[in-house]
């Protein structure tokens, strides 16, 4: 059984944005939804994923 992500969030920076991603909690890690598409369903990472993810982004490494 899947389980269902919790607590969804969207980032502050983002209110006036429509092109927004939500990140939920899961047992083990992070989920993540298109705000616009909710239904769409969502993706899920690790804890040890989303920690590397988190990490990249704030290091830049996918500025263009």
């Amino acid at each position: 059984m899947t389980q269902q992500p919790a607590g969804w969030r969207k980032a502050k920076r983002s209110s006036n944005n429509t092109a927004c991603v939500e990140v939920g909690r899961v047992a083990e890690g992070a989920a993540v939804r298109d705000t616009k598409d909710r239904a769409a369903g969502h993706l899920t990472a690790t804890g040890a994923q989303w920690s590397a993810f988190v990490g990249a982004v704030k290091a830049g490494r996918f500025d263009g």
